[in-house]
C-alpha cells in the first residue's frame, strides 16, 4: 500500500526521535559501564544489546550497571540499545554482541529457523505489555473481538508487540490479515501515531503508557503488566524480558555467563525490597523526561511483572509455546524443544552462592 505524504513525515520523524532516543541510552550506557562499582573500566568485555534501554520491562539491565553489579562480579559490560526486540535478537544473531535483554519467545521464534538460542536468565513471568487504544477509537474497540479492520501499532514487525497483538486477535475471533500491524516504536512516535490517527491503538510498555494516560492520549484496554493479566488476556504466566545467548557461545564461556546472572539475580532480589522511588532515583535523570513523579509511578505500575529470583516460571514456556503456535506457520508445524530455549543451571548457583 502506497504511504500518504502525511505518513511518510511522520515516519521520517518517529525514526529522528527513535536515533535520539537510543542516543541517549547509549551514552548513559557507556557512562555507566566505567563508573560502576569496581568498574573503572576494567574486567572481562561483554556487550548486551536491549530492546529499548529506556523500557521499564528492560529496567534489570541499566539497574544491574548502576548498582555496580557488572564491575562487582569482574565484568566490564556494554549496554546498547534498539528500539525494538526484534533488531535487538538480529544484533545477537550477527554476533555483534553476546547477548540480548528482549522477550523469552524470540528463543522459540529462532530455533524453528535453525538458530540454538536460550534464555539463562528470565527477569519476569508477564508481558508488561499494555495494549491501548485511541480516544477517538475507544468506541469503536472494547476487546480484541473489534481488531478487524483497525491499525494497531507495535514497535517492529516481527517483534514481541507484534507476536501479543496477533495472538489476542487470533484468540478472539480476527485473522491476522483483517488487521493492519503498523511499526512505531515507543515513546514519542508511538504516542504521535495515537495521537495524529495513524494507528487507532497498539501495544507498549512504560514509560510509554504512563505518558499516554498522562497526556489524555488515549486509553488502556488490556493490562499485562501483572501475572493477573497475564493470566486472563494469555491463559497462564508469560515470561517476557531476560538475557538470552547463542546456546554455543553460553557452553564455551559458563564462567562469564554465571557473573553476569549472578549480577542480574542480585539486582531482582534488590528491586523485591525496595520502592519504585528508590529504583528511579538510581536510574538515568534522562530516563525520566522531566517527570520524576510520573517516571516513578511507570515503574511502580510494571514491578508486579518482575521475578525476585531469575527463575523461569512454571508452565511458562508452554504458555508461550501455545501462543505462538496459534498465529505463526512456522512454529505451528514445527517441533519445538522446550528444554533447549532456557536454562535455570546458572540462576540455581546463583541462588547456592548468595546463600
Amino acid at each position: 500500500m502506497r504511504k500518504t505524504a502525511r505518513l511518510a513525515a511522520l515516519s521520517a520523524a518517529g525514526l529522528l526521535a527513535l536515533s535520539s532516543l537510543t542516543a541517549c541510552a547509549n551514552e548513559a550506557a557507556s557512562t555507566t559501564a566505567d563508573s560502576g562499582s569496581g568498574g573503572g573500566g576494567k574486567g572481562e568485555k561483554v556487550k548486551i544489546m536491549v530492546g529499548g534501554l529506556d523500557k521499564v520491562i528492560y529496567l534489570p539491565a541499566m539497574l544491574t550497571q548502576r548498582l555496580g553489579y557488572f564491575g562487582a562480579e569482574g565484568l566490564n559490560v556494554e549496554l546498547l540499545s534498539e528500539p525494538a526486540g526484534v533488531q535487538a535478537e538480529t544484533a545477537l544473531v550477527a554476533g555483534q554482541v553476546q547477548g540480548t535483554v528482549g522477550f523469552y519467545d524470540h528463543t522459540l521464534d529462532l530455533q524453528v529457523k535453525g538458530k540454538s538460542v536460550e534464555s539463562v536468565v528470565q527477569f519476569s513471568h508477564a508481558p508488561g505489555e499494555v495494549e491501548v487504544v485511541s480516544n477517538k477509537a475507544a468506541g469503536d474497540i472494547s476487546s480484541p473481538k473489534d481488531f478487524k479492520g483497525k491499525k494497531l501499532g507495535v514497535t517492529g514487525l516481527g517483534s514481541s508487540t507484534d507476536f501479543l497483538t496477533k495472538y489476542l486477535a487470533v484468540k478472539n475471533g480476527v485473522n491476522v490479515h483483517e488487521f493492519t500491524p503498523v511499526a512505531v516504536g515507543a515513546g514519542p512516535t508511538f504516542i504521535s501515531a495515537l495521537e495524529q490517527g495513524s494507528i487507532d491503538g497498539g501495544m507498549t510498555t512504560d514509560p510509554t503508557v504512563a505518558t499516554i494516560l498522562d497526556k489524555k492520549a488515549g486509553k488502556i484496554l488490556l493490562d499485562m503488566r501483572t501475572p493477573e493479566g497475564s493470566q486472563e488476556a494469555l491463559g497462564g504466566p508469560y515470561p517476557s524480558s531476560s538475557l538470552y545467548m547463542q546456546t554455543d557461545w553460553v557452553n564455551s564461556h559458563k564462567d562469564t555467563v554465571q557473573k553476569l546472572v549472578n549480577a542480574f539475580v542480585k539486582t531482582l532480589k534488590w528491586m523485591s525490597t525496595h520502592s519504585a522511588d528508590e529504583i528511579a532515583a538510581k536510574m538515568p535523570a534522562d530516563y525520566s523526561q522531566g517527570n520524576k513523579t510520573l517516571y516513578a509511578e511507570a515503574i511502580k505500575s510494571t514491578l508486579p511483572m518482575f521475578t525476585d529470583d531469575g527463575v523461569m516460571p512454571q508452565n511458562g514456556p508452554e504458555t508461550v509455546e501455545k501462543v505462538l503456535k496459534a498465529f505463526n506457520p512456522n512454529i505451528k508445524n514445527a517441533q519445538v524443544d522446550l528444554s533447549k530455549t532456557y536454562t535455570t543451571e546458572f540462576v540455581e548457583k546463583a541462588a547456592q552462592s548468595a546463600g
